[in-house]
């Protein structure tokens, strides 16, 4: 197995098709690459790949997330998108393990987010999980702010002020959201 970090722009239009297929986000499915290219311009995309150079686990990392916490703006590199081109092969694990080392390297503030039924998961790969803190987080759409869908906060790497920050984050301490126009 081998580990690759690409931007978008290095990702071959097979590669793109590929990820958008393991993704399964309907409004994605008819993305042409060089609209993949400009949606994921801020991010980077980290890959375990197979003896071929196939696919065989991605995560995105997202550079263009900012939370405000108490009037305070902070960026994180935010963790999205894990998925495997086959379940229960262990690519997902050592992918995650791969990325957690480079962004501990790199020293990068990076969250992500998982659902309750993820927690056995993101244990066996030995990361922190601030439970049930993700509806802290508030995003702003047409009708006004709403939690987030997630129920969890994953630590892949952060200081010891901002995990302090995102744990206290609850009913009455909320994170929001701040997307450019």
């Amino acid at each position: 197995m081998n580990y690759q970090i690409k931007k978008p722009n290095e990702l071959t239009d097979h590669e793109i098709g590929f990820i958008l297929k393991l993704w399964e986000v309907p409004e994605w499915s008819e993305m042409t690459p060089s609209d993949f290219r400009r949606s994921f311009k801020d991010s980077e995309f980290h890959l375990l790949l197979g003896p071929e150079e196939e696919i065989l686990s991605v995560i995105r990392l997202n550079f263009d997330f900012v939370l405000e916490i108490s009037g305070k703006q902070y960026a994180f590199a935010e963790a999205v998108g894990l998925v495997s081109a086959q379940e229960k092969k262990g690519y997902g694990s050592h992918l995650v393990r791969y990325f957690t080392e480079n962004v501990i390297q790199r020293n990068l503030e990076s969250i992500g987010f998982c659902f309750t039924d993820l927690r056995p998961f993101y244990h066996l790969c030995d990361i922190e999980i601030l439970e049930d803190k993700a509806k802290a987080i508030l995003e702003n759409d047409e009708t006004g702010w709403i939690s987030s869908e997630d129920d969890d906060i994953l630590i892949f790497n952060t200081s010891k002020e901002i995990k302090e920050l995102l744990r206290q984050l609850g009913p009455e301490n909320n994170a929001y959201l701040i997307t450019k126009e």
